[in-house]
């Protein structure tokens, strides 16, 4: 097992890519994988390496997102019944203005342009052929490298390249055509 300190080096991109996937935002995506690794620290000591590093660190990951989530539709669920009509008052100080300021909604511009960039990914991947697919998600999303894709879709070094090349340039073909 590698240093503690080499986490984020080793593993964080691909932290981050697996939380984004299953998040709404980057913040809560980066959440998760702080989460991760604070939980991962104080779990090392246990670890028993029955697993690869990066397997039990998505594992504790995926049990963060979890929690993520539950928090999320809770605080929804509160927000939804503290929102009756003698609950408004608490709102506004005494001349009438809100208590609170409201957060910050980022760049509606920047935020709808990402999401179309998705929409379009995820079209563009859907209409990837399956065996294309699998290996560019195994590659791009779940960070395996070459031998270990070789070794799990028995297939040569040279087939893989190809595929991958193959995988990226239809990707990038069917992005043009939508972006």
């Amino acid at each position: 097992m590698s240093d503690p300190e080499r986490w984020l080096c080793e593993h964080g991109d691909y932290l981050f890519r697996y939380a984004r996937r299953r998040l709404y935002t980057d913040e809560l995506a980066e959440d998760a994988v702080q989460e991760t690794l604070l939980a991962a620290l104080k779990a090392h000591a246990g670890f028993d390496g029955d697993s690869s590093e990066r397997t039990w660190l998505t594992g504790i990951l995926k049990h963060k997102i979890v929690d993520l989530i539950r928090l999320h539709a809770r605080e929804m669920t509160a927000s939804a019944h503290g929102s009756e009509a003698g609950d408004w008052e608490a709102l506004f100080d005494q001349s009438g203005h809100w208590m609170e300021t409201f957060r910050d909604w980022g760049n509606p511009e920047s935020e709808l342009e990402k999401s179309r960039i998705r929409q379009a990914l995820d079209e563009c991947f859907r209409r990837l052929k399956p065996s294309l697919a699998q290996i560019f998600s195994l590659r791009e999303l779940s960070g395996l490298s070459n031998d270990e894709i070789c070794k799990e879709l028995g297939i040569s070094a040279t087939n893989a390249w190809v595929m991958l090349h193959r995988a990226r340039l239809f990707l990038r073909e069917c992005l043009d055509t939508r972006i």
